[in-house]
């Protein structure tokens, strides 16, 4: 198993505004100009937060966003219904540890799921994306304990507006 983190910040580290808005993202530019077909063909398994989840329900059938993965949804709503999604109601680190050694996971979203995973050193890719944007305040993407982690650059690329960086743990 492969614990991917992919995903874009802002050029001061945000994931989102202060609101949870992820408008500046969509004002940048859009996966068709990144990797991201590439990567989500080598993806089985999706792990969202409900406020990621939020984000993506805005749109016209959520569940075509990921069509090939098993997607779960983090949250502690007692009603949730929505079709390609399941919901889970548990410690993001016991339910990976639970989960197909041999699948790919990209945890999708916010620091809420990350930090956890990478507080027991379960994130083993991280594919960041910087946009040319600043926000001065919002959502950060890393909130994990103060631990020292090394991970080891292995690409960079540019996709229009959008830098990428490719590390492994």
């Amino acid at each position: 198993m492969s614990v991917y983190f992919y995903g874009c910040v802002t050029m001061d580290g945000y994931l989102a505004d202060s609101q949870h808005n992820l408008q500046w993202l969509h004002d940048t530019g859009s996966p068709e100009e990144t990797n991201y077909l590439d990567f989500y063909q080598q993806m089985d398994i999706t792990i969202m937060g409900r406020k990621t989840f939020n984000e993506i329900a805005k749109f016209e059938n959520p569940a075509a966003f990921y069509p090939t993965t098993t997607n779960y949804v983090f949250t502690h709503a007692n009603e949730f219904s929505q079709s390609g999604f399941i919901p889970v109601n548990e410690e993001v680190v016991k339910f990976v540890k639970q989960l197909d050694d041999s699948k790919n996971i990209w945890i999708i979203g916010g620091n809420t799921l990350l930090a956890p995973l990478l507080d027991n050193n379960m994130i083993d890719h991280i594919i960041l994306q910087i946009a040319p944007v600043l926000l001065g305040n919002g959502i950060p993407l890393f909130t994990q304990k103060e631990q020292l982690q090394r991970f080891h650059l292995v690409d960079v690329k540019q996709y229009g507006q959008f830098a990428e960086l490719i590390y492994k743990g």
